[in-house]
């Protein structure tokens, strides 16, 4: 790299060819970068997936734009890999990036940066902007794929320069390990707990494109206890999903209909039983008193008179 090209008393210069010189001085097994050669503020990276995750053995393109102030404001990250964490081709959102500006502090570097940014994969994305949520198995799927060929991206001398990165990937990355019996069942599940998520993930609606559950509006409230529930601990999630299940067993929505006409019968039925039991008291009563008239001598006089 010519540096006599560039004004070697602008800060900003300065800083960046000396972190060229100690990214080649000290190269990474985990990742490698390096800025074009027309202009040092833009910078070609690959990072190879952490170990242990779904992304082991992925090769991760993407571009880092230096501001003309670094390293006093942050620079600015995009993927050009598929991976299924983030977007390609699009700023992503982190803290060592420019959406967070009061987060980043000038002794970070270039590769601070790149250590962060790799042990950002396996995390929860929680909706940040330009992040992902793929599936283990199809983040997987997409690590194998990422070995095979760079991203196509920008001019010839961009795309010589991440040919020339993923060259030096490939032979620093071990291939995408097998998975084994139990990370095999853990992703794939065959019990019924696992059939019954499958059905509630295939019953959601999804975003067109990237096979992402999709809230509905509009007729439907938009449902987030389960997303809340996915991320509470296990004990928290079952009782949810066990609750899910119960639900539908039950029929409340005849009941309230029903109780009204008990109530309107039953008290039907106390009034008849109340007309008959006046009624058998009066008879009695009659007869006693027609029982009294006849023997006190007065039965004659009644009976004539009636």
């Amino acid at each position: 790299m010519a540096e006599d090209k560039y004004n070697l008393k602008n800060p900003a210069v300065k800083r960046i060819l000396q972190e060229v010189r100690e990214m080649q001085s000290n190269p990474s097994d985990d990742f490698t970068s390096l800025p074009l050669e027309e202009n040092i503020f833009e910078w070609q990276f690959a990072i190879r997936g952490p170990r242990d995750s779904e992304f082991e053995g992925g090769i991760y393109h993407g571009r880092i734009q230096l501001p003309a102030e670094y390293p006093f404001k942050p620079p600015s990250f995009m993927l050009l890999t598929p991976n299924g964490r983030f977007e390609t081709q699009t700023k992503i959102c982190l803290s060592i990036s420019n959406h967070h500006p009061e987060h980043w502090q000038p002794s970070w570097s270039v590769r601070t940066a790149l250590v962060a940014l790799i042990a950002f994969m396996p995390t929860n994305p929680n909706g940040a902007l330009g992040s992902l949520d793929y599936k283990k198995e199809e983040r997987r799927a997409l690590a194998i794929k990422s070995r095979e060929s760079p991203p196509k991206y920008g001019n010839p001398e961009r795309q010589k320069l991440i040919d020339e990165i993923h060259e030096y990937m490939l032979s620093k990355t071990p291939p995408v390990p097998q998975l084994s019996p139990s990370q095999a069942l853990e992703e794939h599940p065959t019990n019924s707990d696992g059939e019954a998520q499958a059905n509630q993930q295939d019953s959601a609606p999804m975003v067109a494109g990237n096979g992402l559950p999709n809230p509905v509006v509009g007729d439907r409230a938009v449902e987030e206890e389960p997303l809340v529930l996915a991320n509470a601990n296990p004990g928290t999630a079952e009782m949810g999903v066990r609750a899910a299940r119960e639900i539908p067993a039950r029929e409340p929505s005849n009941q309230p209909l029903q109780r009204p006409e008990m109530r309107v019968q039953r008290s039907a039925d106390d009034r008849l039983f109340t007309w008959a039991a006046v009624g058998l008291t009066i008879a009695i009563l009659v007869l006693l008193f027609k029982k009294f008239m006849k023997s006190s001598g007065h039965g004659a006089v009644f009976m004539d008179g009636s």
